[in-house]
């Protein structure tokens, strides 16, 4: 093992650098500030550079008043300027790793973030993908581009593949928390980046290789995006028998073993449902070989929107309405509940239907003030709506997308002419529940 590093982690002087500072990476720099370390933080986004140096954080659950502490006594320097990637001794990569429009794996991100390392790389250096992506890409796409260096991997620097764990919103489980999985590109890399994290979160499970780690994240949410998809065909399935799915649901996690309680909604969202499975889709068609189970629940998952809109066109119908002209509300344009988080929502989907088919829209979310810009999605500027009496009643629907739980639903419902429930949001509401229709 490195000497030198080794020391330096060891006895916390070592530099932590986090390259993308998003959902991922700030909770990491939590993490390892937390832990005694000294952070950099890197980002081609000189406004959230600007921002962080401010000690302004631009994510909910990292208070600015962290972040001015940490900038202030010199604990987190953020910047814009690649070239000083060399002062780091650790670099932990967490930049995004969206899909094509064809649905093919995109590491522009990846591929660009390891050409600024491989600029600057020096001996003694731990380099650490974190960001979510297919089995091979730490060997065969980040590899070549560190060797341009004239660097050797295991002897003058160290390459290891660790998949982040975040999930926004949790109050059980922040970054520190959650074990972190290590595989590194050879025995002195694996050590070594399993001596590191060993610092700063409560378990490090070190396996064989860069390829089981990148495979155990895919494997993690491939599971989910599976089972969301059957309880989302089973939903609608019930719909039809007049069963509500949620309280099948409520009896059937009554069961002490053999069941894990997963539940419908109108579509995928976050950085990481939507999008990793398709990452192992591809790799098994490079390979010659179909997955079923995940091109068919891909197919469920990304088709909730519609059916979600089919439900409220007929919920309109009902009450004497067309789509056209109807002034509906979407609550919520974060993927989840009590995060601040929009990425690969389903509500931008709903919003869009809705507009095309003539709605006048508008939006509420506690968490996002202003609607955000979403790639290939031509909605119009928005600010969220305040849920007064008066709003609710002039409306002619309101659509619960995301189930915030600082939310009054039985005010809600109380005011509103029509609600279009997909959370289950309203489960406990008594009062006018015949206005509500769940889906």
């Amino acid at each position: 093992m490195n000497k030198t590093l080794q020391e330096a982690v060891a006895n916390k002087s070592a530099i932590i650098g986090i390259v993308g500072l998003g959902y991922v990476g700030l909770p990491l720099v939590r993490a390892f500030v937390g832990a005694g370390f000294r952070t950099m933080g890197f980002d081609v986004d000189q406004k959230k550079v600007d921002e962080l140096a401010a000690g302004r954080s631009y994510i909910e659950h990292i208070s600015s008043e962290w972040i001015a502490e940490c900038v202030n006594d010199g604990k987190f320097e953020p910047t814009a300027d690649m070239k000083r990637l060399a002062e780091a001794d650790v670099l932990l990569i967490c930049v995004p790793t969206p899909l094509s429009e064809s649905r093919d794996p995109d590491l522009k991100y990846v591929e660009s973030t390891t050409r600024f390392i491989a600029e600057t790389l020096r001996p003694g250096q731990l380099v650490v993908l974190e960001s979510t992506t297919y089995p091979g890409t730490t060997r065969d796409v980040m590899l070549p581009i560190l060797a341009e260096s004239s660097l050797i991997v295991g002897e003058d620097y160290f390459l290891a593949y660790s998949p982040e764990r975040e999930d926004p919103g949790n109050p059980d489980f922040s970054a520190e928390g959650i074990p972190k999985v290590v595989g590194g590109i050879d025995e002195e890399s694996l050590r070594l980046a399993e001596l590191v994290y060993k610092q700063a979160v409560v378990r490090v499970i070190p396996v064989s290789n860069c390829e089981v780690a990148e495979a155990c994240k895919i494997l993690e949410n491939t599971y989910r995006s599976v089972n969301i998809a059957m309880v989302n065909e089973l939903k609608m399935l019930f719909d039809r028998l007049d069963i509500d799915v949620w309280e099948v649901i409520d009896a059937a996690k009554t069961k002490p073993f053999g069941f894990q309680a997963f539940y419908p909604g109108p579509g995928l969202g976050g950085h990481c449902i939507p999008i990793d499975p398709f990452y192992l889709s591809w790799v098994a068609r490079k390979h010659g070989m179909p997955t079923r189970f995940i091109e068919l629940a891909g197919e469920i998952n990304t088709s909730m929107p519609q059916y979600v809109f089919k439900n409220v066109t007929e919920a309109l119908n009902e009450h004497g309405r067309p789509v056209k002209d109807s002034k509906i509300c979407v609550l919520g344009v974060a993927y989840k509940k009590d995060v601040d988080d929009p990425r690969e929502s389903p509500s931008f989907e709903l919003m869009e239907l809705l507009q095309e088919a003539g709605a006048k829209l508008c939006y509420h979310d506690p968490h996002i003030a202003t609607l955000p810009k979403v790639r290939n999605r031509d909605l119009p500027a928005m600010e969220s709506q305040e849920l007064t009496e008066d709003f609710l009643a002039g409306l002619d629907c309101m659509l619960i997308a995301t189930d915030h739980s600082s939310c009054d639903y039985d005010f809600i419902v109380r005011h509103a002419p029509l609600v279009v429930d997909t959370r289950n949001a309203t489960a406990n509401v008594i009062e006018g529940r015949e206005k509500i229709r769940k889906t």
